[in-house]
């Protein structure tokens, strides 16, 4: 709306298998190929790429991604594209902001043999994204601090 970015929804390619009649609605399909992230644009001239997850619990399981994307996710910010992920936590109400360095260490310790999920007392709750009013999710602020701390290391 106000020409800050331009971000644009990666559709997940499937081949349905059973649609309800009555509404339309696909209730049985199967995925035709792998697919990298949901979100991908530019804001501001920086390339940005992100997913956007749910976590019902106190506790995000990491099989929620995929090492294709992982590794997508890798080689876009070597291109010094800007990764990180959106994640919901239902319960608790509330939208977090992951950068991808955060996310990157949770999934080097499951690579060495460790936990295979990251708790919500291991994330730095300050890059919580505050609900403003008419905006769905205002991650922007939080891209810019982003930005900020990747020009800092």
């Amino acid at each position: 709306e106000n020409n800050l970015a331009l971000i644009q929804k990666i559709p997940t390619p499937i081949t349905p298998m059973q649609i309800d009649r009555e509404t339309r609605h696909i209730t049985l399909a199967y995925f035709n190929q792998k697919s990298t992230v949901d979100y991908i644009g530019v804001v501001q001239g920086l390339p940005v790429c992100f997913d956007a997850k749910e976590c019902a619990e106190t506790t995000f399981h990491l099989q929620n991604v995929h090492p294709h994307q992982v590794q997508f996710m890798r080689e876009f910010e070597d291109q010094e594209g800007i990764v990180f992920f959106l994640i919901y936590f239902s319960r608790e109400n509330f939208f977090y902001y992951l950068p991808f360095r955060t996310f990157r260490t949770f999934w080097e310790r499951a690579d060495q043999g460790g936990r295979r999920s990251f708790r919500l007392d291991e994330l730095d709750l300050t890059w919580t994204i505050p609900s403003e009013q008419g905006l769905m999710v205002p991650y922007l602020d939080m891209l810019n601090r982003d930005l900020q701390e990747r020009a800092d290391l």
